[in-house]
C-alpha cells in the first residue's frame, strides 16, 4: 500500500493519521526556506484566538505567530505545495464524500516556552474546515525539544497520541470531532498549517476568526 493510501485508510479508522514518507524532502527544505525568509523580513503576525467580534491575542493560551500562504502570489516550493494540496483536496472528497472545495494554509513559529493549549480546529457556529493539516519545517528534532501535538479521544477525553514534529512529518486529523493540543516547545518550532473546508458561495477566502 502506497504512504498516501495508508495516511487515508488510518484517517478513515481513527480520524488521524501521520506519515513520514509522504513529503519529498526537498520540498520540506524548500518550505523552511521561505517560512524563515517570510520570518526575517517580518510578514509573520501573532496569532488569535476567537471568531467574528470575538477576536483576540492571549499569547498564554496561543503563541505561535503566523503567515498565511497567498494562493494567487504562491511561487516556487509554496506552489508545488499547493499543488499538492489540492490533489490531496480531490484524493479527500473521494475516499469520504466531504464535499471540499477550499483549503488556507499558513506558515507557524512557535518560540521557545510557547504553545497552544486544548482546543477544536471547526470553531462554533463555522463548519466549514474539515480537515486539519499539519507538516512540520524544523530541520531537526529530537524528544527533549517536546512541543508534541497531543490528539485527544472525542468520546472519553483522553490522550490518543502525541506526535513529535520530526523533520518532514505530515499530520492529518478531523476539524470537527479532534481535540488537540501543541505542547509548549523548548526551541523554536516551525511548522506549515491549514485546513481542507467546505464553503458556500461567497465566503472563499475570508478568514473572519482566530486559528
Amino acid at each position: 500500500m502506497q504512504p498516501h493510501e495508508l495516511l487515508l485508510e488510518s484517517l478513515a479508522d481513527q480520524g488521524w493519521a501521520v506519515s513520514d514518507g509522504l513529503i519529498d524532502p526537498q520540498l520540506c527544505n524548500q518550505l523552511r526556506a521561505q517560512c524563515t525568509q517570510d520570518w526575517d523580513q517580518g510578514r509573520f503576525r501573532q496569532a488569535s484566538i476567537g471568531h467574528g467580534a470575538q477576536v483576540s491575542t492571549h499569547t498564554d493560551i496561543r503563541g505561535d505567530s503566523i503567515c498565511w500562504l497567498e494562493p494567487e502570489q504562491a511561487q516556487g516550493a509554496t506552489a508545488r505545495f499547493l499543488a499538492l494540496t489540492e490533489a490531496w483536496r480531490g484524493e479527500l472528497n473521494r475516499h469520504f464524500f466531504l464535499g471540499l472545495n477550499n483549503a488556507e494554509f499558513h506558515f507557524a513559529r512557535y518560540p521557545a516556552g510557547q504553545g497552544y493549549k486544548k482546543h477544536m480546529d471547526q470553531h462554533q457556529g463555522q463548519p466549514n474546515r474539515k480537515i486539519s493539516l499539519v507538516l512540520y519545517l524544523n530541520s531537526q528534532w529530537t524528544q527533549e525539544d517536546e512541543g508534541e501535538l497531543c490528539l485527544y479521544c472525542p468520546d472519553s477525553g483522553q490522550e490518543m497520541t502525541r506526535i513529535l514534529p520530526q523533520p518532514g512529518r505530515l499530520a492529518l486529523f478531523r476539524s470537527d470531532t479532534i481535540l488537540h493540543e501543541v505542547r509548549p516547545c523548548k526551541r523554536i518550532r516551525w511548522s506549515l498549517t491549514g485546513w481542507f473546508r467546505r464553503d458556500t458561495a461567497g465566503t472563499w477566502g475570508q478568514t473572519p476568526y482566530g486559528v
